[in-house]
């Protein structure tokens, strides 16, 4: 079994559809954290390279995407590349890296291996149009480079046969801009932080969802929660098309939500309601919806933290409740709903409330911790996790698992 003591970050990279293209993993160890060294990032990245591949495999960290990797000159030189899939992989040049014919010859050779190349966080240089020629994707950071300093170097870099890649993407207008200006590809969280004009409005789908999950909550009659399903059509459309969407086995699809209740149980029905309620109602589909992913992920590492939390994991309801509140979390971000009012309609109890609305408790605590991690936060993510009493690989492993379940929903 590889060396465990590290973290994986994984932000999604979107198209100009806002679909999810690919992620960019980033790895941190325990003795580095953010301060780490181009040398330690080099080692954390190599052992994660071995580590994912011989130990757990990029297909369950990826799912059927591509993960963009860092590299520094020590790596990009290294045989250890061999073993990456170059189907499944960008690498990316940091922004560090000295022009050298060495450093032209590797990535012609890489290039010709049929590996793609990126330049990351970067900043137009004509000592660069070699690799200009040779790399495939430009990653511009907006806090290194403004959005109104950007047509410029647009302009500079449209000779070359590169796609742009915007990331530190935190804004709905920096994202317009961006598209505007012919970008490619986004990184950053803006899609989950909508302006107040832009939010989504609660509307009675939204309120008939958390009906839903109240009364499975509750252990309802079926006819109830049917009934349910009835009055909306819209919600029943996007319920069966995220069970639908499950890799589950099954010989058929489900056609009605009484195939659904009695194929899946109760206990799915509840998280796929919760998961339909960040579906858009966009053309992107469930599998490449960034909100469905951000959502699932968030829940799902809670539930798997719970379940290794030295005190959580005595109590068999605390995993189902720190899925909860992972997947609620996000609803007031997104709608025009306050917490108080969700708290209010699924008749939440007073432990799962104070996580919600103050971070308190041990729940409020576990969500602290993937909000950390979810925003690359590694520093702060090993000290709580220390005063929680998890391991270090107990919380790869609830990592793992967290996005193994996401790609499920493929």
């Amino acid at each position: 079994m590889p060396d465990m003591s590290y973290l994986i970050g994984r932000q999604p990279i979107l198209n100009r559809n806002e679909e999810v293209v690919g992620y960019e993993l980033l790895f941190r160890s325990s003795g580095s954290h953010n301060s780490a060294s181009f040398r330690d990032a080099s080692y954390a990245t190599a052992s994660v390279i071995i580590g994912t591949l011989s130990g757990f495999g990029l297909e369950r960290i990826l799912g059927a995407y591509r993960g963009f990797i860092n590299l520094d000159l020590e790596l990009l030189m290294s045989d250890s590349l061999e073993l990456l899939p170059r189907e499944r992989v960008v690498l990316e040049l940091l922004e560090n890296l000295r022009v050298t014919p060495e450093l032209i010859e590797r990535c012609l050779a890489l290039k010709e291996a049929g590996f793609v190349l990126a330049l990351d966080d970067h900043i137009f240089d004509a000592e660069y149009e070699e690799l200009y020629r040779i790399v495939e994707i430009v990653k511009i950071d907006l806090l290194q480079t403004p959005v109104e300093s950007l047509a410029e170097m647009v302009r500079h870099l449209q000779p070359f046969p590169v796609k742009l890649l915007a990331e530190k993407v935190e804004t709905r207008e920096e994202f317009r801009q961006c598209l505007a200006l012919g970008f490619e590809y986004f990184q950053g969280f803006y899609f989950a932080t909508p302006s107040i004009i832009e939010k989504r409005h609660f509307d009675e789908a939204g309120a008939n969802l958390l009906k839903l999950v109240r009364l499975v909550e509750d252990d309802a009659d079926i006819d109830e929660i049917v009934q349910t399903f009835r009055s909306s059509p819209g919600m029943t459309y996007k319920l069966l098309l995220l069970v639908n969407s499950v890799s589950l086995g099954l010989r058929e699809k489900i056609r009605t939500v009484q195939h659904a209740v009695a194929i899946l149980g109760r206990q799915q029905i509840k998280r796929w309601a919760q998961l339909a309620l960040f579906a858009s109602d966009d053309n992107r589909g469930i599998e490449r919806d960034p909100l469905v992913d951000m959502a699932a992920v968030r829940a799902a590492l809670m539930e798997q933290l719970a379940r290794c939390h030295p005190e959580l994991k005595e109590f068999r309801e605390a995993a189902d409740k720190a899925f909860m509140v992972g997947i609620l979390s996000l609803l007031e971000t997104i709608y025009s709903i306050s917490m108080d009012e969700v708290i209010a309609n699924l008749n939440l109890s007073e432990e799962i409330g104070a996580a919600l609305t103050l971070r308190s408790g041990l729940l409020g605590k576990l969500l602290d911790l993937a909000e950390m991690i979810e925003g690359m936060h590694f520093e702060a993510a090993f000290d709580r996790l220390e005063a929680m009493g998890i391991s270090h690989e107990e919380l790869l492993a609830a990592q793992v698992r967290a996005y193994n379940w996401r790609s499920g929903l493929n």
